[in-house]
């Protein structure tokens, strides 16, 4: 708690871990993975809960190892040949039960040289690691006292066997409430004492840290803003040091500027118009939540399907499934005819950006929905959900995330499936304050309460 806010779920956890080791004591160590975006504070906490907990800690990164000989050691016939880097890890702590961190496991390489993903398995098996053999020493050594702690940003990239023997932890990225009380409790003392700077020789006013938030910073972690807070401390040591006569300096939203350039980040203002073939979606990105505009026209042509705006295999079959439930069962007054001289177009903004995932169905049908029958959208509303062929809403993930990014663009109506109740409730209650949420099962009832009747 004292050098880090939040994260309950992860405190807990190892609060746990602890009262076990002390009801049993032979009790073999459990692998936790912690995974979520960058900056969120999953090496810092490995670190924290090694000082907490009276152990030796060690970092080994494993982001880009691709020799199996690197985690099992080499053979001593071969030149150079050297222990791996658990060995290597364990020799550097000096005792049998240190906490281990195993950093960015998903970024593990494959090639000629082996596997190292195999080769971890027996490291991170509580069955197998009491006997661990390294090739180098070619004995069997004893690593159930160590606590392994492993970290990810995408756990979909972790290999199925390695990803079944550790107990995961998902950290999501921090609300602008959190990030505010992270700022003022660890990051603005930390930077000033970076920086050789007294704290009564600057301070940040609340209004300037919600400001540094918006409109400097965009991600999902304190990274940014962290470099953000160093920045401004920079250009305080240089007033100190040029001015002999200074006393204190206060941030304020009306001197951000001067300190740190123009905003890079403004709000986007939504239209506020109701729109034929335009809805509101959302999507889970590696910094958070974003607000998917996704934007459908019908055209005269020979009945294709267009899509444009990067997106990838899952998001295309999520546009043809659209298509054929908007086809089979929303508008009987066009025949097929009427298909086949008409071409649909799906474009999602920004075009750059690649995009993939299973969660729009339910907003591409909307789109699709609207533009074919000439009926306006709800632009106050935001909606996710995959849509199966039979027109049911199936769950999605990154629920957190969607809900905030909506609520950031000024919307306070979300349609979520059904199926996704259980996530809703388990979201603290500053995330969905004041958020209309509406729960859907049927493709119908999300038309009903976005799209409106009148052309």
């Amino acid at each position: 708690d004292r050098d880090h806010y939040g994260l309950e779920k992860v405190k807990d956890r190892f609060i746990e871990i602890l009262a076990v080791k002390c009801l049993t004591p032979k009790q073999s160590g459990q692998i936790i993975c912690l995974a979520g975006p960058p900056g969120v504070g999953k090496t810092s906490i490995a670190r924290s809960i090694a000082e907490a907990t009276g152990r030796k800690y060690v970092r080994v990164s494993l982001g880009g190892v691709s020799d199996e000989a690197e985690i099992m050691g080499h053979r001593r016939t071969y030149v150079g040949s050297m222990p791996g880097r658990i060995i290597s890890a364990v020799k550097q702590a000096g005792v049998n039960n240190p906490l281990i961190l195993l950093d960015e496991i998903d970024k593990l390489r494959q090639n000629f040289k082996g596997d190292p993903a195999s080769a971890l398995l027996e490291v991170l098996d509580p069955e197998q690691n009491a006997e661990f053999t390294d090739h180098y020493i070619d004995m069997p050594f004893d690593l159930s006292n160590v606590l392994f702690i492993t970290t990810a940003n995408d756990s979909s990239r972790i290999p199925g066997p390695l990803y079944d023997r550790m107990d995961l932890i998902e950290l999501g990225s921090y609300t602008l409430e959190e990030k505010m009380k992270i700022a003022t409790r660890h990051l603005i003392r930390k930077q000033l004492k970076k920086h050789g700077i007294e704290p009564s020789q600057l301070k940040f006013s609340k209004t300037a840290v919600k400001e540094l938030i918006e409109g400097y910073t965009r991600e999902a972690g304190v990274r940014t803003l962290e470099r953000t807070i160093g920045a401004i401390c920079r250009k305080l040591a240089k007033m100190i040091v040029l001015d002999p006569e200074f006393t204190c300096y206060t941030v304020k939203p009306d001197n951000l500027e001067s300190l740190l350039g123009p905003r890079k980040f403004t709000k986007d203002q939504l239209s506020g118009e109701d729109t034929i073939g335009l809805v509101n979606g959302l999507a889970w990105t590696s910094v958070g939540g974003e607000l998917l505009p996704i934007e459908v026209a019908v055209m005269e042509g020979t009945g294709k399907i267009q899509l444009t705006g990067s997106l990838g295999d899952v998001m295309k079959e999520s546009a043809q499934i659209a298509l054929s439930v908007v086809r089979s069962h929303a508008i009987p007054e066009r025949d097929a005819k009427y298909y086949k001289e008409h071409d649909v177009h799906v474009h999602i903004p920004a075009g750059a950006v690649p995009k993939d995932g299973p969660s729009a169905g339910v907003t591409l049908a909307t789109a699709m929905y609207s533009a074919l029958s000439g009926h306006a959208v709800r632009s106050d509303l935001a909606m996710t959900g995959e849509l199966s062929l039979r027109g049911r809403v199936l769950p999605i993930g990154g629920l957190k995330e969607k809900i905030l990014a909506a609520r950031q663009k000024g919307i306070q109506e979300v349609l979520v499936p059904d199926l996704n109740r259980p996530d809703v409730e388990k979201l603290p209650d500053h995330v969905t304050e004041g958020m209309d949420i509406r729960y859907m099962q049927h493709i119908d009832e999300v038309w009903k309460e976005a799209v409106l009747s009148q052309p």
